[in-house]
């Protein structure tokens, strides 16, 4: 299993494409302040920011993930994902989940496929987030709590939900104990 370090995939892709984190900023909606954090793994970015920052650099977000973009199709045998672990590195500290993606080396995919492990954070982030697209998660192992605008509700192993990516939202583990869960993003 690969760790990949989206940060710094970010920041090549960027200067890559002559695109100063000044444009950036004004691309994606993010200051250069938490770009420069990201890109230098001060912070971890959540797949929404990943989500922003794919489309504000027209480029799919599996590129993120390090896997050239070259099948018709992708075949990713156990123990080969690609895996982003929420950490901030200076600190160690926790942010409640890492993500494999599903989806790399698929050229020209509309999805973005992820599993994802969800544990308790070592900080406490109650704000929700919007983006452009859709998503589905179903709960493989656990309990999660799914935030959705005013609508609060938990999710047990077999249950799913598929919502609009507009709407406000936050996903975490329920009761401090961890979930695995599979979410398709279609951005």
């Amino acid at each position: 299993m690969e760790t990949v370090k989206v940060g710094e995939k970010i920041k090549e892709l960027r200067q890559e494409a002559n695109i100063s984190l000044q444009d950036m900023a004004e691309k994606s909606g993010y200051s250069t302040a938490v770009l420069s954090q990201i890109e230098n793994h001060l912070i971890s970015p959540s797949l929404g920011v990943l989500v922003h920052l794919a489309k504000a650099m027209e480029v799919n977000i599996g590129v993120f993930f390090g896997r050239e973009e070259t099948e018709p199709f992708t075949l990713i045998r156990k123990g080969e994902e690609h895996t982003v672990s929420r950490f901030a590195s200076k600190e160690g500290v926790r942010y409640g989940y890492t993500y494999e993606s599903l989806g790399a080396g698929k050229k020209g995919r509309r999805m973005e496929p992820f599993l994802i492990t969800l544990e308790p954070a070592t900080i406490k982030n109650d704000k929700c987030y919007g983006h452009e697209g859709e998503e589905f998660i179903y709960v493989l192992s656990g309990s999660i709590d799914v935030t959705l605008g005013d609508h609060t509700d938990v999710l047990q192993e077999g249950d799913c939900i598929y919502y609009d990516s507009e709407i406000p939202h936050k996903v975490q583990c329920h009761g401090g104990e961890t979930a695995r869960i599979l979410a398709v993003v279609h951005p």
